[in-house]
């Protein structure tokens, strides 16, 4: 039991205890993130893990950071806070397995107006099945009181991962060529980008749309559907590596497919994708329909129902499919890379 207690610093806003309560709360979600290269316990200065260089000739560290951004607006109006923590390691690890790197470990940042252990639990639970899903170990993180600063129910939430890839297994887009299949692994919704102009469209702070329950989704409320934690592609992507050449990933996020498709392209390659072949979830269709969204302004802005693209030879395309499948996700093929300076091309 710690001694540490200031009646002043909680005076004025910060309860020293809560945040060991939080602490404790969470050790039982960080234990099952454990992996054998983590050297050191919560609670200390940093967070110490111990590289298996073993196969790897060449070490290269990859870093991802990023945030769940406006996507917490909902997670607050529907006072659910166990998944924001998957979307937060999504955003991280999903970019690092774009080089062809395995994430090694992650940390977290909480910034709160009022330490509420409960809901940091909750939030770092969800921190914690990401880990999991993306075999990395959640080695340390911070939470910060800051009242005043903060409303006393709202927080923010980010992250940072490491992960690890031999320097010659890198993946390289030069060695695409005209006709190579571009691959679709299906998103499970809107993940965490355009909250923007999600919040925009429903009007989530002045209307009860996001309470609604279309048809099309199945008895899923819209929010709930907004709400769906990003897909993380880590495990299959790396049981791809392993047996077949991948030529250049992308992990579709903000800026959609126009953005996102041609950061993985050499100079002179486009990617052509057949829109017809497209499995768009309904979510995008009401989004774009609520809103009046331009066809192109979609495109640019969520994933459509593809969270991330993967660009192989034609000739292995059927034996990435099947490996694809056979690691619970059902990908198929979109379109192919052409000869054009165009980026994208959706026709």
């Amino acid at each position: 039991m710690s001694k540490s207690y200031s009646e002043s610093y909680k005076n004025a806003g910060v309860d020293i205890t809560a945040g060991y309560r939080a602490v404790e709360l969470m050790k039982a979600h960080i234990a099952k993130t454990q992996t054998p290269g983590v050297l050191s316990g919560i609670g200390g200065f940093g967070g110490l893990f111990a590289l298996d260089l073993e196969g790897i000739q060449k070490p290269v560290l990859v870093s991802g950071t990023d945030g769940v951004g406006t996507k917490l607006r909902l997670a607050f109006l529907l006072d659910k806070h166990d998944t924001v923590g998957i979307d937060c390691v999504a955003m991280c690890v999903n970019d690092i397995i774009c080089c062809g790197a395995k994430p090694l470990f992650f940390l977290d940042y909480i910034a709160c107006g009022k330490n509420v252990p409960e809901r940091i639990a909750d939030i770092v639970k969800g921190v914690a099945e990401g880990c999991v899903q993306s075999g990395c170990a959640l080695i340390g993180g911070e939470t910060a009181e800051m009242p005043g600063f903060y409303p006393e129910d709202e927080y923010d939430l980010a992250g940072y991962s490491t992960g690890v890839v031999d320097k010659d297994k890198i993946l390289d887009n030069r060695t695409i060529t005209e006709g190579d299949a571009i691959l679709a692994l299906p998103s499970s919704g809107v993940h965490s980008n355009g909250f923007s102009l999600v919040r925009k469209v429903f009007d989530v702070e002045n209307s009860r749309a996001i309470f609604e329950k279309p048809a099309e989704l199945g008895g899923q409320s819209i929010g709930e559907a907004l709400l769906t934690p990003t897909r993380i592609y880590v495990k299959p992507m790396l049981a791809l590596f392993d047996k077949v050449t991948v030529k250049a990933v992308s992990h579709i996020t903000g800026g959609g497919f126009y953005e996102n498709i041609p950061r993985s392209l050499p100079a002179g390659f486009s990617a052509r994708i057949e829109k017809s072949r497209l499995q768009v979830l309904p979510i995008f269709d009401i989004l774009q329909k609520t809103g009046n969204i331009p066809e192109r302004d979609v495109f640019n802005t969520y994933n459509m129902g593809v969270g991330m693209s993967v660009i192989v030879s034609s000739a292995d395309a059927d034996n990435a499919l099947a490996i694809l499948r056979e690691n619970g996700v059902n990908a198929y093929v979109i379109g192919e890379t052409v000869k054009s300076d165009e980026g994208v091309i959706i026709e």
